[in-house]
Formats: structure tokens, C-alpha cells, sequence
């Protein structure tokens, strides 16, 4: 059970650090409020590349917690990621007001909570259909990007964030529900693999144009919350996550702190796009 909570903190602490390398990448590129076609441009930023690495190395540990923890518990970490964004922002010269500092303590509270009310244990299985409609997921995703590519305004972009987390809590299922086959080259048929895959691509896409709109610190607070909220309903309705005994109390006042001191720690983030690392005349690649 300890391998699994060293796992969610790792993630946690990539997922947040990926976040401020992806926003860096994308402002350096000059994309950050442009088009989505100007997203071309972060082929040659290797920031974001850098970034997106780290996503994906937090993505691996997340999916290893998520075999020995229930998904309300990983995922409200991984939602709290936000903080760590934060704190990397008000490292780099971001203030981060007072109420913000506060948010982080009643965040990590909520975590605590969370832990010491989760059960350890294994996930239902799914039926093959459902497993393909986690796949079909990626599609209405997909509509989502169409229609932020056509829009412009602030909704765009909580569209945009909110696709992202509906496509990574999609991930997060399919990885709680993924079990090897016996024959490894069975991975390919694998539905939950195609899932992960599929929307976890997707997922990218959405943030990195969320970002192109947004902040890093919103955009994260948004695509978490929903991440967190719609898993961690799956979890414990479908997937026979528990919570311990007598600890049902805990563990909602604990997810409520977790999810709220997130939010907050976004609002609270007073200008979350790095001045000192927007792309000055001649370095642009």
C-alpha cells in the first residue's frame, strides 16, 4: 500500500510541473491567445515536448497507483496538482496571494483525509461494451475541439478544459479496469489500451489549446476538477471502490477540501502566464 501512495505523490509532482513546462513551451512558440492552427508552432519547442514528457511519466506512475488504489483517491491527488503548478509559478516570480498559500494547506488537509479513508484493493471488471464505449469517448471529446476552434470566447476555453478532463478521466478509468494478458502481444486488442491511447491523445490536444487561451493554473483547476469528480463518481458506483468503515465522513469532508482547495488555489493565482519567460525578440525559435 505504501508503493501506491509514493506513486500518486510521483505523479502528482509530474503532472504539476508538466503543466507550467507545456504553458512555457506554448507561450514561447508565440500561440498563447492566437489560433489553434498556430499550435503547428510548438513542433519546435522542445519546452513542451519536455513538458508533455513529464505528463506522460506522471501519467505511468498514476497508472501503477491506480492498481492498488481506488480512483477517488489518485485522481483528487492528481487534481491537486494544481497546487504544485502553483508553488512552481510563485517560485518563478508569480505572486501567489496570501488566501493562495492558505488554499494549499486546506488542500493538502483534504488529502490527508482522503488517505487514510481510501481501500486498498483491485477494480471490478467491466463488460467488453462498456470497455468500446470508453473507446467511443474520444469522439464527442473530438466535438469539443471543433467547436473551440470556432469560438473564441472565455466558454471556449472552459470547454476546452473540461474535454480535457473528461478525456483523462476516461484514461484513469481504463487504466483502474486495465488487466495484462497473458500473451503481452494481446495488448494491442486490448479495448482499455485503445482508450488510453485515444483519449489520452485527445486530452493533450484539448489542453494544449485550452493553454493557448488560459492560464495554466485555471486551465489545470478546470480539467482536474472534472477529472476528480466524474471518475470518482465511476469509481465508487461501477468499479466497487471503498471507502474505509466509519471513515465515509471523512473521506467526503476530504475530497471536499482536496476539490475546493484546488479551485481556490486557482483563483487565488494572480497572473499565471510567465512574463519573464515570454519569448523575447530574436530567441524565438
Amino acid at each position: 500500500m505504501a508503493l501506491g501512495y509514493l506513486l500518486a505523490v510521483l505523479a502528482t509532482l509530474a503532472s504539476g510541473s508538466g503543466s507550467i513546462l507545456e504553458s512555457m513551451g506554448v507561450q514561447r512558440a508565440g500561440a498563447y491567445g492566437g489560433r489553434s492552427l498556430d499550435l503547428i508552432a510548438l513542433r519546435r519547442q522542445w519546452l513542451y515536448f519536455l513538458g508533455l514528457g513529464v505528463d506522460l511519466l506522471g501519467f505511468a506512475l498514476a497508472a501503477a497507483a491506480l492498481h492498488r488504489l481506488p480512483l477517488f483517491l489518485v485522481q483528487s491527488m492528481l487534481a491537486f496538482s494544481v497546487g504544485v503548478t502553483a508553488a512552481i509559478s510563485a517560485f518563478m516570480g508569480h505572486r501567489l496571494r496570501a488566501p493562495g498559500w492558505g488554499a494549499l494547506v486546506v488542500g493538502a488537509v483534504g488529502l490527508v483525509l482522503l488517505g487514510v479513508s481510501a481501500e486498498p484493493g483491485p477494480a471490478q471488471a467491466l463488460s467488453p461494451q462498456w470497455r468500446w464505449i470508453l473507446v467511443g469517448m474520444v469522439v464527442p471529446v473530438g466535438a469539443i475541439a471543433v467547436y473551440a476552434r470556432r469560438h473564441h470566447h472565455v466558454w471556449a476555453t472552459v470547454a476546452l478544459a473540461f474535454g480535457a478532463g473528461v478525456a483523462y478521466s476516461v484514461v484513469g478509468i481504463s487504466a483502474r479496469t486495465f488487466e495484462l494478458p497473458d500473451a503481452v502481444w494481446r495488448i494491442v486488442l486490448e479495448p482499455a489500451v485503445w482508450a488510453m491511447v485515444l483519449n489520452g491523445l485527445a486530452a493533450a490536444v484539448l489542453f494544449a489549446m485550452a493553454l493557448q487561451k488560459g492560464g495554466p493554473t485555471g486551465v489545470t483547476a478546470i480539467m482536474f476538477t472534472t477529472n476528480t469528480t466524474l471518475s470518482s463518481f465511476v469509481g465508487l458506483v461501477y468499479l466497487d471502490d471503498h471507502v474505509r468503515d466509519g471513515f465515509v465522513n471523512a473521506a467526503t469532508v476530504g475530497f471536499v477540501l482536496a476539490i475546493v482547495g484546488a479551485i481556490a488555489v486557482a483563483h487565488y493565482s494572480a497572473d499565471t502566464r510567465p512574463r519573464e519567460l515570454a519569448t523575447p525578440a530574436g530567441v524565438r525559435a
